[in-house]
């Protein structure tokens, strides 16, 4: 009943039309299904394989998130289901997913992941490449991916004002891009940041997808799905 209550205070604080992922990165099948029968039915992992598992594991309707950094030797694993990848970081990536949506012959919903955080161990596209890559004959390049936002992950921080500057480039990106003409396969309809540890400032700065692990499970449990 914890996680059903977390589940339950968390959907309470969110505006509009904004909507919770279940981070279920590590968490035993038990305990998603006790967040799916909860109610929640967007869930986010990190790896592939673990979220291929789980998959078959887990009721139809769940909504997979990929939000973790994604090798392209890992996308054939979810791309028959994958609901959503976040964490699109590369062209090399971007050519992958396009690859295997065709294999399955499907179109591929992805984010575009921009590096907003002071941290080398971050992942993600300059603003500068965003902007080339929008301008780019995307549509033919990549006809089997649908760009429906953007991702960023803040610095890990407890200064709040940084973290808050961070996402706020990140909207105004967000919002500059939905102002502009965009390739056929490209809106500006998802804005995915926040995290347990910040999603109180995302949200203020206008997410529209915020990814809960801690706040939702408790700490991470040893991988056993």
């Amino acid at each position: 009943m914890v996680i059903k209550k977390n589940i339950d205070s968390l959907k309470a604080e969110l505006p509009g039309r904004c909507r919770l992922i279940a981070v279920s990165k590590t968490q035993p099948v038990s305990l998603i299904r006790q967040a799916y029968d909860a109610g929640q039915r967007l869930f986010g992992e990190n790896k592939a394989q673990e979220m291929a598992a789980k998959q078959k594991e887990l009721p139809a309707d769940v909504e997979w998130h990929m939000i973790g950094h994604l090798q392209t030797n890992k996308v054939k694993y979810i791309a028959p289901f994958v609901a959503l990848i976040h964490s699109v970081d590369s062209e090399k990536l971007l050519q992958e997913i396009n690859k295997q949506a065709l294999k399955n012959n499907r179109k591929i919903k992805c984010l575009l992941q921009v590096y907003i955080a002071q941290e080398e161990t971050k992942f993600g596209w300059s603003i500068d490449e965003i902007r080339a890559l929008l301008k780019s004959d995307f549509t033919t390049t990549y006809p089997a991916v649908e760009i429906v936002g953007l991702m960023g992950m803040a610095t890990f921080t407890t200064d709040e004002a940084r973290i808050r500057n961070e996402f706020g480039s990140l909207k105004h990106l967000f919002d500059t891009l939905q102002q502009n003409e965009l390739p056929a396969n490209v809106s500006m309809m998802e804005l995915s940041m926040g995290m347990s540890a910040d999603y109180k400032i995302a949200l203020q700065q206008g997410s529209t997808l915020i990814r809960i692990g801690t706040a939702i499970f408790g700490e991470r449990q040893s991988q056993r799905a």
